[in-house]
């Protein structure tokens, strides 16, 4: 049966997080003994204080407040800097001595800062009581090439950020992590405007010059402006993986200058993966999840475009070549227009060539509007005259007439 689980409470017992939930949330009654029962037995280091956090949370629901008093001294003996865990602890003190009032009753002189807390607490246990199914995949990873070895998804809407490793091309699910985004959200434009920029970014190496406290135990670059933000005009700069200061276990879902942030226990557990650089991450709102059977419906096309793409240009055929163009092209300050003139200038001795592609990765842009990917690969290109390696970008959106290239250019 159905309940609204606000209507859980008793008096004493509204300083449950699950109390925190800005609206009313439904859930199937038996989802609360999974998650009381889960939050007792994972053992995933990354996840224990927020299992700890979530099983106070519902043993507060319960009426069990010593319970409840006993898992939060546990979660702040694990990371004394939590403010999420401080506030419910200070909460569960005034209730024990009949003075509580309301969620945050500790920091009233702080409304701003309790409000912050609450929407954290109510990421946390959605997080929890979510539906999503383990086979799953988020729908931005069509394929990873061979030297990916970890791609990243984050989940903007709702605060969380998946790290998968490639398993023969495919994602395969290894963590998720609770994280914070831009101040004023998502869709970054313009320098200084404190949002998060949505789309396929990749990683840099770590920064070694000394940074602000701010920032935590380390930083990592993203490749913000990207091909495509450069082309809708989109600024700034400076966007990055980071943890969060030393005083801080996390901050509240909202809290950024426009960089990705995490704890800094959960970077410091990513830290082999991001420090070989190169690491996709892939920023989206209303993130879609998959069975792996459809992405590999997904990807079959494009695929199949990308490699009809490659014959055409090795046979020197100008036109079928020009026709895998959208007539929106542009590159390096070129236009479809001026791009085909210079193809068929180069083409038309018909030189014999030889191209081969390896390493292939296709990655979903969100939220874009037009169904579009972005396409790296290593080209091997060789003639009479050349012989070139290089690692090419692509990116390719679906118009009427199938899959058309809209942008290229070197990595």
């Amino acid at each position: 049966m159905k309940f609204i689980i606000m209507s859980m409470f008793k008096s004493a017992c509204i300083i449950s997080a699950v109390s925190a939930l800005s609206a009313p949330v439904t859930f199937a009654a038996a989802q609360v003994d999974v998650i009381y029962s889960h939050a007792s037995t994972v053992k995933f280091s990354t996840h224990q204080t927020e299992d700890l956090l979530v099983k106070s949370l519902l043993q507060i629901t319960r009426g069990q407040l010593q319970q409840a008093a006993e898992s939060i001294d546990q979660v702040l003996k694990i990371a004394p800097n939590f403010k999420l865990a401080q506030l419910v602890r200070g909460d569960l003190l005034m209730a024990q001595a009949h003075q509580f009032q309301t969620f945050g009753s500790v920091a009233v002189n702080a409304p701003q800062n309790v409000a912050d807390f609450r929407e954290e607490a109510r990421k946390r246990i959605e997080h929890y009581f979510s539906q999503q199914k383990n086979d799953s995949l988020p729908e931005p990873l069509w394929q990873m090439d061979v030297q990916q070895q970890y791609a990243i998804v984050v989940d903007a809407d709702n605060s969380r950020l998946y790290l998968y490793r490639n398993e023969n091309g495919v994602p395969s699910y290894v963590a998720d992590f609770y994280t914070t985004i831009g101040k004023n959200g998502i869709e970054k434009h313009t320098e200084g405007d404190k949002r998060t920029p949505l789309g396929v970014y990749f990683t840099g190496a770590k920064l070694t010059k000394k940074l602000a406290d701010i920032y935590g135990d380390a930083a990592y670059p993203l490749s913000y402006p990207n091909e495509w933000d450069k082309r809708q005009g989109k600024t700034g700069s400076g966007i990055w993986v980071h943890g969060t200061p030393q005083d801080t276990y996390s901050r509240p879902p909202n809290a950024s200058d426009g960089c990705v942030v995490v704890s800094n226990p959960d970077l410091d557990s990513m830290a082999p993966v991001l420090e070989k650089g190169n690491v996709p991450v892939i920023i989206a709102q209303s993130l879609r999840w998959v069975s792996p059977q459809d992405l590999l419906s997904k990807k079959t096309d494009v695929l199949s475009a990308i490699e009809a793409w490659r014959k055409d240009w090795q046979s020197q055929n100008t036109d079928t070549y020009l026709s895998h163009y959208s007539q929106q092209f542009a590159s390096n300050d070129m236009t479809f227009a001026q791009w085909a003139n210079e193809k068929r200038r180069i083409q038309a001795s018909k030189p014999k060539v030889d191209i081969k592609l390896s390493n292939v990765s296709v990655f979903n842009y969100p939220n874009n509007g037009k169904l579009m990917v972005v396409v790296t690969f290593n080209q091997s290109f060789k003639n009479n005259l050349l012989d070139s390696q290089m690692r090419k970008r692509q990116y390719w959106v679906q118009e009427s007439q199938g899959w058309k290239i809209i942008y290229e250019g070197p990595v």
